[in-house]
């Protein structure tokens, strides 16, 4: 038995992988390129993979190959079809970090509706000593409490983040394809309209990419937090970018982007140094806990698929 590990450097050089060896002979790649995964993919049985595009290509010649194992809930990365089509089976590890993204969701929201960076920057700047007062209030900021939390996408990281914000004291309003009664259910003009946070927490599909563009930030409220840690072809990444520059929104967070990591021609690479705006690469999924967490499922999801009980399958 043959297990490929294509990119381990993506769930982190502290994990400890070894689990993976009581199944076969594992073979672990720091990283791959997109052009040698071909190659090191036609002798094995089982595939584990966080970011390389899994297509017809790169499969066609795997032809021992039976479980590919994602290192992450979503899977746009993997040709499913192709997969079906060949006897593949695509298994991925849900719910895992939910905890985790929601944490750092709140946390962008709180640093910009706060203005940290500013308040941060007086003191380490030495303006909070030269200013001579005991505290500084400029930039002004506003409270959590009161305001409507927009939610886009409700699984499993949308319902963490919803509990945060009840706590918080927010009108959560949600955006979802079915409706549920826990709260108020709106389609997604409604939802950039009323909103004064908003939070995309969906999957990529044909029907979600760019589901943010220019139209739905030209209605959002010229004040308001958007934050992405869905994928960042959810939105209109140009657009996302015109928006805050041209002062349509408050403020802008975002783990994802649709290359990564982000290339000198991106269009947030306008955005750098603006404070206003948090960026961080794509690190929202891994927390030391959320990361043991998913290896140990696809452990699982191995371990299940041997004995012929394969679990969290998505393309059967």
């Amino acid at each position: 038995m043959n297990i490929v590990i294509l990119d381990y450097a993506t769930l982190g050089y502290d994990l400890d992988l070894s689990g993976a060896e009581k199944f076969g002979n594992v073979i672990k790649y720091e990283k791959t390129a997109q052009c040698e995964a071909k190659d090191r993919i036609k002798d094995a049985d089982i595939v584990i993979v966080n970011k390389i595009k899994m297509t017809e290509e790169v499969l066609k010649s795997a032809e021992k190959l039976k479980l590919i194992c994602e290192t992450a809930t979503g899977y746009d990365n993997i040709d499913t079809q192709y997969c079906k089509r060949r006897g593949i089976l695509v298994a991925n590890t849900p719910a895992y970090s939910s905890s985790c993204v929601a944490q750092v969701t709140v946390s962008m929201v709180c640093s910009l509706i706060t203005h940290l960076k500013e308040y941060e920057e007086c003191v380490s700047s030495g303006e909070y000593l030269a200013q001579g007062n005991a505290n500084c209030l400029v930039p002004i900021y506003h409270e959590i409490c009161g305001k409507t939390w927009g939610i886009i996408g409700f699984g499993n990281i949308g319902k963490a983040v919803a509990k945060i914000a009840d706590a918080f004291g927010c009108n959560v309003i949600v955006n979802k394809r079915s409706p549920i009664s826990e709260y108020e259910c709106v389609d997604i003009e409604a939802l950039a309209k009323r909103s004064d946070i908003i939070s995309i927490h969906c999957p990529l599909t044909p029907e979600t990419k760019h589901l943010i563009d220019k139209r739905i930030f030209s209605i959002m409220k010229r004040d308001a937090i958007v934050i992405n840690m869905a994928r960042g072809a959810v939105w209109d990444e140009e657009a996302a970018a015109e928006a805050v520059l041209n002062g349509k929104i408050g403020g802008l967070g975002c783990d994802v982007f649709s290359s990564e990591p982000l290339p000198k021609d991106h269009p947030f690479t306008a955005l750098y140094g603006l404070k206003n705006v948090s960026l961080t690469p794509h690190m929202a999924w891994g927390s030391f806990e959320s990361r043991t967490r998913c290896f140990n499922t696809v452990l699982s999801n191995i371990e299940a698929f041997l004995n012929g009980a394969p679990e969290n399958i998505i393309n059967l």
